[in-house]
């Protein structure tokens, strides 16, 4: 650990010289051992990096040899931290405390208390290249690898959010992640943050972080139609419960309700909401004509409908539901051994005219198909030979089919996702949305770089395939009528 307090005299040329050997030979060790040894049979490498990383750790910790000393502050205390550091080490990872050292052997920082309460680890990482950190001390660290140009540790930190997403967090902190990358501009992490909030939604809406979605956050997810929850009531009952605590003004709250796919909720719940909610009944006039919209869409025939309303807009297209009606979930246990089908039924759609009515879809998963073009041939150069195809050559595929035609099809195409969940930092999540329309029976990249051969698959639960098959049912015109 850094000495915190007490002055030291400025070290002399000695030490500072054995810190420059010390570095030299731990920034040299990997290279000696790759050397080329002329393929002497006798060979061998001698490798003393963890006792040469224990030595700079000691330098860090006892002071020894210190040239530089950092005092930092915090406005919450009038107490500073004192590190006694090396300029050679700290300017090789950093050049803002190359610049800042250049001409003076003592820097006083200020930091705010969250990044502060880091900076010996920080620091520590300097001297040796690792560092440990939780959940929640991510963004202050990377706040300190951004101010001082750390870019390895940068690059580590933002590595280690993307790959934690799913880690358990008593206030959540994907949403926290996401707002931060917005600020920094990182648009990867954003990405990752916003994917992640989508495929997962059901979860996040009954989190303590739901309430700290930003308005222009919650305004991009409702504009998504891949969210993943069990229905649009679902949904609505979460903003509803975001407005009443957020309390915002009058345009933003109708951009919020108005982003709501109405036509998606029964007609029984919508009578309900007009009754009961009463963020409903203050901005009433915001939606009044989504929700009369939304009652003639279940009154009327859905192709009489579609000939005076354009049902090819985001309001008419289901979002990912995970409720029966809309798909099953299906567990493969083995996915590895042999060809498995299934067989489910899905309400036609979302119009009350056909949610009585079933649509039967098969569904057949092969672990080992194999592509035309590694399918076994016969070979010219051997009478009858066949050429072998390895097991390994094949990939899974996922074929899905509706087990009937019907005249009750005409102006409907479906939609069909596959969710594939996963098991990171102990909860289950959906790594994967694979989406194709009804010209195809199954998309063509289904978890192609997947290995369900091994156990140890990423994407096996108990060597089981999770995956839940939605069928979204959209409505089109066959003609249009001039209003």
């Amino acid at each position: 650990m850094a000495r915190l307090t007490g002055a030291r005299p400025v070290a002399t040329r000695r030490w500072g010289c054995v810190a420059s050997a010390f570095l030299f030979l731990l920034l040299t060790v990997q290279a000696a051992q790759k050397a080329d040894l002329s393929g002497d049979a006798t060979a061998a490498t001698i490798n003393h990096s963890l006792m040469l990383l224990q030595r700079l750790q000691e330098l860090l910790q006892n002071g020894n040899g210190s040239d530089s000393v950092l005092r930092v502050r915090t406005a919450a205390s009038d107490e500073a931290k004192v590190f006694h550091t090396h300029q050679l080490l700290l300017s090789l990872q950093s050049e803002v405390f190359e610049s800042l050292l250049h001409n003076q052997s003592t820097i006083t920082l200020h930091e705010p208390p969250e990044t502060a309460a880091l900076f010996e680890k920080f620091i520590r990482y300097l001297y040796c290249g690792g560092v440990s950190i939780l959940l929640h001390q991510a963004i202050p660290m990377h706040q300190l690898a951004s101010k001082y140009r750390v870019w390895g540790l940068q690059r580590g930190v933002a590595d280690y959010m993307k790959t934690h997403l799913a880690s358990e967090s008593s206030q959540g902190h994907v949403v926290g992640w996401y707002h931060y990358a917005v600020r920094i501009g990182d648009a990867a992490l954003q990405e990752s943050c916003l994917q992640f909030l989508a495929w997962n939604l059901s979860a996040v809406l009954g989190s303590a972080e739901w309430g700290s979605v930003s308005v222009e956050l919650l305004l991009l997810l409702l504009e998504r139609s891949d969210l993943v929850l069990h229905s649009e009531l679902e949904l609505y009952t979460a903003v509803e419960s975001w407005l009443s605590r957020r309390q915002p003004e009058g345009p933003v709250a109708k951009r919020v309700l108005r982003a709501i796919r109405y036509p998606m909720i029964a007609p029984s719940q919508l009578f309900r909401l007009q009754v009961q909610s009463p963020v409903l009944a203050r901005h009433y006039g915001a939606v009044q004509d989504l929700l009369f919209q939304a009652f003639q869409f279940h009154a009327a025939p859905p192709l009489h409908f579609a000939k005076y309303f354009d049902v090819n807009c985001s309001m008419f297209l289901p979002r990912n539901y995970l409720a029966p009606s809309w798909g099953s979930q299906w567990v493969i246990n083995n996915p590895a051994r042999d060809d498995r089908s299934t067989s489910f039924q899905t309400q036609l759609g979302p119009s009350s005219h056909d949610a009585g009515k079933r649509v039967t879809w098969n569904v057949l998963f092969s672990p080992r198909w194999l592509p035309v073009s590694l399918r076994p041939v016969y070979s010219d150069s051997v009478s009858g030979a066949v050429q072998p195809a390895r097991i390994e050559d094949g990939r899974p595929r996922l074929v899905i089919t509706p087990a009937m035609s019907s005249p009750d099809f005409a102006g409907v195409s479906f939609q069909k996702t596959v969710l594939v969940g996963v098991r990171q930092q102990g909860r289950v999540v959906v790594k994967h949305a694979y989406s194709f329309h009804q010209s195809s029976d199954e998309a063509a990249d289904f978890l192609a770089h997947a290995d369900l051969q091994k156990r140890t698959s990423e994407y096996l639960i108990d060597n089981s395939l999770h995956l839940h098959i939605i069928i979204k049912p959209v409505y089109h015109s066959l003609i249009k009528v001039k209003k």
